[in-house]
């Protein structure tokens, strides 16, 4: 799992999108409980412009992982930009 997370971290890195999207996937989908590929994906879908998508999963990997600080960080940036926008989704 920790590779396929180092090959989407890097494809990230790199802007290849598509294929971070396709390894964030394989593993939050053998994974479940992987909070880092959820955040993964919500990374994804922000670079994608989907920021309501993005909190939505950011939202997800909290659920899963209480103390994930990216996750942490993601859901309160993005609840005040959307909020700003009056957009912000209830939790």
């Amino acid at each position: 799992m920790i590779e396929l997370l180092l090959q989407a971290e890097r494809a990230m890195s790199v802007g290849l999108i598509d294929r971070a999207d396709v390894l964030y996937t394989q593993i939050a989908e053998a994974d479940p409980q992987n909070s880092i590929a959820v955040v993964g994906l919500a990374r994804v879908a922000l670079e994608r412009g989907d920021e309501p998508g993005a909190l939505e999963l950011a939202r997800r990997a909290l659920t899963i992982d209480p103390e994930n600080a990216a996750a942490s960080r993601m859901v309160e940036r993005l609840e005040e930009v959307l909020r700003y926008r009056d957009e912000v989704q209830p939790v």
